[in-house]
Parts: C-alpha cells; structure tokens; sequence
C-alpha cells in the first residue's frame, strides 16, 4: 500500500509501476518505461509539472522520484545483463503502487 510522505504516495524501495497510458500531446513517461515495475530510488522534489508548462499553462507542482529498473523487466529475456539497473525521474502521476505481494513479472 503506498504510504503518504510529505512529497507525495511513494516512499524509497516501493514497488511502483509506471501507468500504461498513451495520452496524446506532450508527455515526461517514456513509452519503454509504460507498464513496468520498478522501485523508488529516491524522491526528488516538487516540480511544475512539464507536461503543462509545454504549453504554456499554469502548472501545479508534482513530486518527481527517481525509479530503478532492472534491464530483466525492460527487455526481458533479450537483455544482456539482467541485473543492471536504470533509473529514470518520473512524476508521480505516472506512478501506481505495486502491492507488496504481488509477484514481480517474469520476463517476457
């Protein structure tokens, strides 16, 4: 269950998977990110949120976290090493908690 922080849902080491949404416009979730798990690494702070600010709107500020995931999630069987990470900043309403239950995926 995410637990509330002063920056926003997520705290360092959840599990959170990125919304699998494909809006149309300018948005800051790369497409190869969009429907994988990954964990917080750290939470970084309260930004605008660029996604408005590209069209010169008012933008509200949203917590911004640095999620890792593991080349074995992105790519699957296909990655070289499975176990190096990569870390993206991503705001948190791409963010979905993962229960802490739930079996991470196998690999594609």
């Amino acid at each position: 269950m995410a637990r509330l922080t002063t920056m926003g849902i997520m705290t360092m080491a959840e599990r959170v998977r990125v919304r699998s949404l494909m809006p149309p416009g300018h948005v800051r979730a790369p497409a190869y990110l969009r429907g994988k798990t990954g964990v917080i690494e750290r939470a970084l702070g309260e930004f605008g949120n660029p996604e408005q600010l590209a069209y010169g709107l008012p933008a509200e500020k949203k917590p911004l976290y640095r999620v890792r995931f593991t080349m074995a999630e992105l790519w699957g069987d296909r990655a070289e090493r499975p176990d190096d990470t990569l870390d993206a900043e991503i705001y948190a309403h791409w963010l979905e908690e993962v229960p802490d239950h739930a079996p991470w995926p196998s690999r594609p």
